[in-house]
C-alpha cells in the first residue's frame, strides 16, 4: 500500500518538475534557443499549430534563431504569429526564412525575468506539497480504514517528506541554474 501511494507519488512530482522545466525552457537568457518559440501557435489553415510542426528551427549564431518553413507558403503566416507574441521579436523575412535577432538583454529585463522564474518556482513547490497532502490524507485514510497499520503510516510518512524533499530541492537546482543562465551578460 504505502510503496504504490510513494510510487504514485514519485510519478505526479516528476511531471511537476517536467512542467516546470518546460515553462522555463521559453524564458528568454542571454542566448538564443529554439525553445523560446518551438511552441509559438501559428495559425495554419484555420487550426492553431506549433511552430516546431511548420518548420526547422536552428540558431546560426549565439543571439540569432532561424525558422525554415517546411511550405514556403507560410513563411507570412509564421511571421504575423511571431510579431502578434509577446516575444518582442522583428521578424526578417527573406522569402524562404525568417531571421529572429535578439538583442541583449537589460539590467531591469533581466531581474523582471528572474523574478518571474522566481513565481514558477514558487507554483512548483506549491504543486509538490499539494501531491505530498493528497497522498498523505490517502494514507491516513488507509490506516482508519485498517488496511495499515499505525507504524506504516508513520513510515511512510517520513518516506514521503523524504520524497517532497527531494524534488523540492530540484525545483531549487532548476530555478538557480535558469536565474543564472538570466544573469549572464
Amino acid at each position: 500500500m504505502i510503496k504504490d501511494i510513494l510510487r504514485e507519488t514519485d510519478i505526479r512530482m516528476q511531471s511537476a518538475i517536467v512542467s516546470l522545466e518546460e515553462d522555463l525552457s521559453v524564458i528568454r537568457t542571454g542566448r538564443a534557443s529554439p525553445a523560446l518559440i518551438e511552441r509559438l501557435p501559428v495559425d495554419y489553415f484555420g487550426a492553431p499549430t506549433p511552430l516546431l510542426q511548420l518548420a526547422t528551427i536552428s540558431v546560426p549564431e549565439p543571439r540569432c534563431l532561424l525558422i525554415r518553413p517546411f511550405d514556403p507558403t507560410t513563411v507570412r503566416t509564421i511571421e504575423k504569429a511571431i510579431l502578434s507574441s509577446d516575444l518582442g521579436l522583428t521578424p526578417n523575412n527573406d522569402g524562404k526564412s525568417i531571421r529572429l535577432n535578439l538583442p541583449p538583454l537589460t539590467e531591469d529585463r533581466r531581474r523582471d525575468l528572474v523574478k518571474h522564474v522566481n513565481n514558477r518556482l514558487e507554483d512548483a513547490r506549491i504543486a509538490v506539497r499539494n501531491i505530498r497532502r493528497d497522498q498523505l490524507s490517502d494514507m491516513r485514510e488507509f490506516e482508519k480504514e485498517k488496511l495499515i497499520s499505525k507504524d506504516d503510516l508513520e513510515r511512510g510518512e517520513e518516506e514521503l517528506q523524504k520524497v517532497t524533499d527531494r524534488f523540492i530541492e530540484t525545483i531549487r537546482k532548476t530555478g538557480l541554474t535558469k536565474e543564472q543562465e538570466i544573469m549572464e551578460v
